[in-house]
């Protein structure tokens, strides 16, 4: 069983988001779509959240950091599968501090707390992607010792072109 609260500190506590902090995840969520120059990308609503966190198995997990009571970052995460390694592996969807509250450690204490999820389910990898244009976070992600994975190239398709794909004749 994975506990609630995962660290305290004077300063910080980091805790396993609940249904009841939706409102939390999605501002950091709007706030990580400004950073990252695509305000108007989200389009998942407070209640989205709210209701997936509340299924049996939820599509994500996520992280949450609180300093002077105030919810200040978050890790969004989920399990995905290795079929050469043959387990689940930890993806980080998201990771994203305030701006106000970077380089005080707390970008390494998610890390660090992600790191022990994937331990504890046997994880033997733990990825994430980064924007080529986001020199901060490669330059944290290096300094963690992370590897980018230089010979994969991400794809994508959006709603429209899965419904072309899936309606094309063969």
């Amino acid at each position: 069983m994975v506990p609630w609260v995962f660290s305290m500190s004077n300063e910080i506590e980091v805790y396993k988001a609940r249904s009841d902090d939706a409102a939390d995840i999605h501002r950091l969520i709007v706030a990580l779509a400004v950073y990252e120059k695509e305000p108007q990308a989200v389009q998942c609503s407070m209640e989205d959240l709210r209701s997936q966190l509340c299924l049996s198995n939820p599509p994500f997990h996520c992280l949450l950091v609180r300093r002077q009571e105030q919810v200040v970052a978050f890790a969004l995460y989920f399990f995905s599968y290795s079929t050469w390694r043959g387990r689940a592996c930890l993806y980080l969807e998201d990771l994203f501090v305030l701006p106000e509250h970077r380089r005080q450690g707390i970008g390494i204490r998610l890390m660090q707390q992600l790191a022990g999820i994937a331990l504890q389910n046997d994880c033997p990898r733990f990825e994430w992607s980064v924007l080529n244009w986001n020199q901060l976070a490669i330059d944290f992600y290096h300094k963690i010792g992370a590897v980018p994975m230089n010979e994969w190239t991400r794809y994508r398709l959006e709603k429209e072109q899965i419904i072309a794909l899936q309606r094309r004749k063969i």
